[in-house]
């Protein structure tokens, strides 16, 4: 009977079952399987577009999302939506075997819709720094990049390279502010807080249990932070007339690019960067002597 099978499979090309030839786990621990690597790649957010790029994937993407506009060969991408959704329409006629999303772009239905239809779908949630270099990696393995690990590599080595760097700094308490009608900060689960962390700084809503949570003024005050980062610069005057906040008395408030310190994807090194210069700035204007 083995020897009638064997010369069956032999004669008829059956190798048992199959295999798919690349398989990741993604960020909402799914499974995703490629029989062989993707050829045509849709991106539905402007992190991963960025991943996707930096890892040597850019010739495999066929589509985007809004502000989808680094590297400059992005901005040439057909687009298939925004923040505000997605038409399914537009990602099929693309034909893609892959579309990499974010858990919180908010097309869980599309996205559901897409892997009915067969389309293998990935999702993306960098909430630690390291994040980014994991899914780089990922990324690469589904695109079948060689490029991705020597990214991957590149990236975490910056961000020891800065760890090193500022873990001797002097510690000031820090605020960070995203939004301010209402304000919204950031805690230590998402990227932000550790990155405030990594650069000599102690989030003072480090503690809270959102990412992104919701606060009052009255708790700014009340946490009594040495300096206040913000993502644009209109939000510095709403605090102009809160001298008892140390960083509003002492002149250690500083607007960030948001572009840079807020996208998740490899350039969050660079922003990094920005935000240690930043601190290290501040601690000057505190009368802080760096180490």
């Amino acid at each position: 009977m083995t020897r009638c099978f064997l010369m069956l499979c032999l004669l008829t090309g059956f190798a048992g079952p199959a295999r798919a030839a690349v398989s990741v786990k993604d960020a909402a621990g799914q499974t995703v399987a490629l029989a062989q690597p993707a050829r045509r790649i849709v991106s539905l957010a402007p992190h991963t577009t960025e991943m996707l790029y930096a890892v040597g994937a850019g010739k495999q993407l066929v589509g985007t999302v809004d502000y989808s506009n680094t590297p400059p060969a992005a901005k040439s991408l057909p687009r298939v939506g925004g923040y505000s959704g997605v038409s399914l329409e537009a990602i099929l006629r693309l034909k893609p075997d892959l579309v990499v999303a974010w858990q919180d772009g908010g097309n869980p239905r599309e996205l559901a819709r897409l892997r009915d239809m067969g389309v293998a779908v990935y999702i993306s949630h960098p909430l630690r720094l390291e994040d980014v270099a994991s899914e780089m990696r990922q990324l690469g393995e589904l695109a079948g990049s060689s490029r991705a690990k020597s990214a991957a590599d590149a990236y975490l080595g910056r961000l020891a390279g800065l760890r090193q760097r500022y873990a001797a700094r002097p510690p000031v308490s820090v605020f960070y502010q995203v939004s301010s009608a209402p304000i919204f900060t950031v805690s230590d689960k998402s990227f932000m807080g550790p990155m405030i962390t990594l650069c000599g700084g102690r989030n003072v809503f480090a503690a809270l249990p959102l990412p992104a949570p919701q606060v009052s003024m009255e708790a700014v005050v009340a946490a009594q932070p040495q300096v206040m980062l913000v993502s644009h610069r209109d939000m510095l005057a709403m605090w102009d007339r809160w001298n008892v906040i140390p960083a509003v008395a002492k002149g250690a408030r500083y607007a960030l690019d948001a572009d840079v310190v807020s996208i998740p994807g490899p350039r969050l090194v660079d922003g990094a960067a920005t935000v240690c210069r930043t601190l290290d700035t501040a601690r000057r204007q505190l009368g802080l002597t760096l180490d």
